[in-house]
């Protein structure tokens, strides 16, 4: 029946598997897998080796790489349910016990056989298993530990259990190289070892919970970066003070530990010291699987194009592994979001490897606050200005009121715990009112309510009944009073893996989405209390019936409609086969750019799908696509000086040296007021270069001494080089004023700017719409939209409220090289993702087609709009907000009817959803928009007021806001 488990969750999941690279992290491990690259800390190397072995069933075909590596977690997930139906049934074993009872043991299949289902088809894990991510992979380890541990419960041969203890750590040190996730199950296998062991006693679990405690302590911070830390100060010792040649250091400090392990195996096994030969060889083989890790030295050494921080020695593979550019999060005391810093204290030095020894690059920073605004268990700490605002939103704080440790606390109940972890376990237990990130769980409130047309037809909109909930609470029920001390043991692993996780990740409130899949294991413990839901509806009917074998299989069919009405409900939004718009996605954006340019990204889905694209599928490999936030690192920098794949080097005024790590320029420079009106770039860089003495104004930190850095241009010779369309030719000027926004200039908007100025057009540069926001200079009045991008041009744009549009090029790029695969499909599923992706392409033909609009050209434009309406229908992807610019052009077009049709369409949505969340009292940014919407028809109309349809919108608008206005008022 196991089996059978494993066959229907792999064939599920398979069928529904999406058959390229999905948005987020996935295509930058599909691309790192395939060449086996170095992707974002802490690195995932196990998953990215095995990951590579999957790529070679594609046999050739590049467009096949990322079905087949989607496909690995396809696998690890129908093995994850395999080994929850055993572990349930092992579990089930302790306390209904088949050798009392023969019959027994119908019901105890049928709970592997729900609880095992259950988990196969709950939201999170079904949404794990069928794309190429870790998270499919980290739950695969952890049900085989949970597993192994009880298996190994079962043997009385002390030699053979023995065994299968230090499998289970082999398996740890393999999932150190997927996710840390496993390491958090090792309390509850802790206590499976005592329960067994010993006569259970409080101070008993006390010890083994602390020993546990310690043991997540070795592996988390004394081996995993400990060991590689140790390795790099022997190797900065014996290079830098002895003058020995590179890696001689880590060479002598590995050979110690290995002869160290084996002297200490051999001496265990002679003195027959069991425990101790026991404990020596799980330690040997974490550190076995953990050495998965040394790929990520040597491919780094190889300079792939996908080499994040660069850990190509061990001091850079240290921070690497400790994720140090990603900051830390305080744990047990630390600021509240207002503090200011009182002070800044230089800590250890930062070594980068240089010529023939490490270099000391800059000093770690300790910052200091004053302790009146520092609290124990800081949950509200982020001072980003975004979360700072959401902070005061969700404690409804005034805007200069100062939190109390209540609200403290306050924020953790309600955000941490209430919101980003108690709703995502009831998505997966009882339902979601839609798969909008912002969407709530379903309620009973909820449940035959009726509601508009666009949430009652969103395929995300899943409701259980709260029936795999209320079965859990009965199986958890059961357990607690047959069998109290697995109770524990699950209950254990329940919160370790939930609210524990919740508390030790301290997650501020801005996450770009949603975080459900962290919780995996969480909700693995509670489809374990779900399966015991039929054991005790089986123990229910044996009081009305001497039949137990009948009693069980009835208890089976009922408990089945948890997983058979999630099944049902999650089919339709969790079913991706066939769709393909991540990859046009990027794809359309790298065909919008001109040969050999740089293309500037601000996000994960900006550039990870478009990575996968270039480094897989081999399409415009000659763009080279830029993370803006990476280009603030020394190491990222490096990387553009060389050629990748087929694009050229940059080209800059200023060096390495000028970009290194601690460098005058890093991290930013400050704005100094030295009365200077503007300065030429070409100028400043010289200065830079020179290092001239009147930029050190500060002790460690170049300065910018102006707010008007101004790029001299060559207007003739822009001319010459036709890289400005002929309609915006009148608009080239001889000078570009980038005026700077806030208080410094970052390195990566020095490197732009050097990139600017030194290029000087012959490398087309573009920014997506997300990096344009990400620059420290005015870059809006001199870009040009071409396609899905902007062009940096010299040209000056008379008003930045209408963008200026390369007709030209941007109608070439789009009716010959973009794709919508799928998109006119209205059987497929289209999450948030897609739809915003979606709204962004209709947004730009927008443009493209008003621009054509402008110029006079209405065939063209007549053409960009059939081909949008077209390619990204309504019946399959509805309306969006861009859709209202769509209703302007069909007016101006003359199609007044096609015109009228889709605003009526789009006004009775939003007014349906407007009154549905006011009657809700969900006063939040749905509401809002659709407020929005409605305003906008109405002055749509107003300007076609031969129509006489405007009075009629702006009453449902002014009646609803009337009404919005007045209870919250009363509020």
């Amino acid at each position: 029946m196991g089996w059978g488990v494993f066959a229907l969750a792999f064939i599920i999941y398979w069928l529904t598997m999406e058959p390229t690279a999905s948005f987020w992290d996935c295509g930058e491990f599909i691309a790192a897998s395939y060449k086996l690259q170095v992707p974002h800390p802490p690195g995932a190397p196990f998953f990215l080796l095995v990951g590579r072995l999957f790529s070679f069933l594609s046999f050739g075909d590049v467009s096949k790489v990322a079905y087949w590596i989607n496909f690995s977690s396809v696998l690890a997930g129908a093995f994850t349910s395999l080994l929850l139906f055993w572990s349930i049934v092992l579990l089930a074993r302790k306390f209904y016990k088949p050798e009392d009872q023969p019959d027994n043991r119908f019901a105890i299949l049928g709970a592997g056989l729900v609880g095992a289902l259950t988990y196969t088809f709950c939201d999170s894990a079904w949404f794990s298993s069928v794309e190429a991510e870790v998270y499919s992979l980290s739950s695969f380890f952890t049900a085989f530990v949970f597993w192994a541990m009880l298996r190994w419960e079962t043997i009385q041969d002390d030699a053979k259990a023995n065994r299968w203890l230090i499998f289970i750590f082999y398996m740890m040190g393999l999932s150190i190289g997927v996710h840390l996730l496993n390491l958090v199950t090792i309390p509850a296998l802790a206590l499976i070892y005592y329960f067994k062991q010993y006569a259970p006693s409080k101070t008993g679990v006390g010890i083994t919970l602390a020993t546990s405690l310690l043991v997540i302590f070795v592996i988390n911070e004394l081996i995993i970066p400990g060991l590689p830390s140790w390795a790099g100060a022997w190797e900065i010792f014996f290079v830098n003070s002895m003058g020995m040649p590179f890696s001689s250091g880590v060479i002598l400090f590995g050979a110690i530990i290995i002869g160290a392990l084996i002297a200490s195996v051999v001496y265990s096994q002679r003195r027959k010291k069991a425990v101790l030969n026991t404990f020596l060889l799980a330690l040997t083989f974490i550190l076995v699987g953990y050495s998965s890790y040394v790929m990520v030295i040597v491919r780094s050494g190889y300079n792939p194009p996908i080499n994040e921080n660069d850990p190509s020695d061990i001091v850079s593979f240290v921070r690497y592994l400790k994720r140090e550019q990603y900051g830390t999060r305080p744990l047990l005391y630390g600021p509240y979001f207002y503090a200011k810093v009182q002070d800044w204290q230089e800590g250890d030095p930062v070594y980068r490897k240089g010529k023939d020894k490490y270099e000391v690059t800059d000093h770690k920073i300790t910052v200091k606050y004053n302790p009146k605004e520092e609290t124990i268990l800081p949950r509200i700490w982020s001072s980003e200005e975004n979360d700072q605002q959401a902070y005061r939103d969700i404690l409804g704080l005034k805007p200069n009121e100062k939190p109390t440790f209540t609200d403290n606390i306050r924020f953790m109940f309600k955000h941490q715990i209430g919101w980003m972890y108690v709703r995502y376990f009831f998505f997966n237990f009882a339902g979601r009112e839609s798969d909008d990130m912002s969407s709530n769980w379903f309620g009973p409130s909820q449940w035959f309510k009726q509601v508009p047309q666009m949430l009652a037809e969103n395929r995300g909109r899943n409701n259980y009944f709260m029936i795999p909930f209320v079965l859990g609470l009965l199986g958890m029920y059961l357990q607690a009073i047959r069998d109290t001390k697995n109770f524990f043991v699950i209950a254990l692993l329940f919160i370790l893996t939930g609210v524990a996780l919740v508390l030790y990740l301290n997650t501020p409130p801005g996450e770009p989405r949603a975080r459900d899949y962290i919780y995996v294991g969480s909700y693995y413990a509670y489809a374990i209390w779900v399966g015991f839901a039929v054991i005790a509806i089986a123990d229910l009917m044996k009081r009305f019936s001497t039949k137990v074998k009948m009693a069980g299989l009835a208890a089976t069919v009922i408990c089945l409609s948890a997983p058979g009405i999630m099944i049902a409900q999650n089919w339709d939004d969790h079913n991706r086969a066939g769709r393909y718009f991540s990859v046009d996605t990027a794809i359309n954006d790298l065909q919008s750019c001109a040969p050999d340019s740089i293309l500037f990204t601000g996000g994960d889905n900006d550039t990870f799908v478009q990575w996968y694209v270039q480094e897989v599928e081999g399409i415009r490999t000659d763009v080279r696509v830029v993370v803006a936030s990476y280009f603030n690192t020394a190491w990222y920098i490096n990387q553009t000086m060389r050629q990748t794949n087929r694009s050229e080097p940059f080209p800059y005024t200023l060096t390495s040296h000028h970009y290194r790590e601690g460098g005058p320029n890093n991290p930013y420079l400050p704005f100094y007021d030295a009365n200077i009106k503007s300065m030429d770039l070409k100028q400043f860089l010289d200065l830079i270069k020179k290092d001239h003495k009147g930029l050190r104004l500060y002790p460690t930190n170049n300065v910018i001494p102006t707010r008007d850095i101004v790029l001299q241009v060559d207007v003739e010779k822009v001319k010459a080089m036709k890289i400005v369309p002929p309609p915006l030719e009148e608009l080239i000027v001889p000078e570009m004023h980038l005026k700077l926004e806030g208080n410094y200039l970052e390195i990566k908007d020095l490197a732009f700017l050097d990139i600017l100025a030194t290029s000087d057009w012959s490398r087309p540069v573009y920014v997506t719409p997300t990096a344009l926001r990400q620059f420290k200079v005015d870059l809006t009045p001199y870009v040009v939209r071409e396609g899905n991008v902007f062009r940096v041009l010299p040209v000056l744009n008379p008003d930045t409220d209408e963008e200026l549009v390369n007709t030209r090029d941007g109608y070439e790029r789009v009716v010959n090289e973009f794709q919508f695969r799928g998109l006119d499909d209205s059987s497929m599923y289209f999450s948030d993702d897609y739809r915003r992706a979606v709204q962004n392409h209709r947004n730009n033909l927008n443009k493209l087609a008003i621009g054509l609009l402008q110029e006079g050209d209405m065939k063209k434009a007549q053409e960009i709009v059939d081909l949008s309406l077209r390619k990204m229908p309504d019946t399959a992807i509805r309306y969006d907000v861009a859709s209202l610019e769509t209703v302007r052009i069909l007016f101006a077009l003359g199609k007044k009817d096609q015109a009228i049709d889709m605003a009526d369409t789009i006004k009775q949505r939003s007014y349906d959803l407007a009154k549905y969340y006011f009657d809700e009292q969900q006063y939040g940014s749905d509401l809002n928009l659709n407020m929005a919407i409605l305003g906008e028809i109405a002055r749509i109309y107003y300007i076609n007021k031969e129509l006489g349809r405007a009075e009629e919108v702006e009453k449902l608008y002014s009646d609803l806001a009337e009404s919005i206005n007045f209870s919250r008022s009363k509020m």
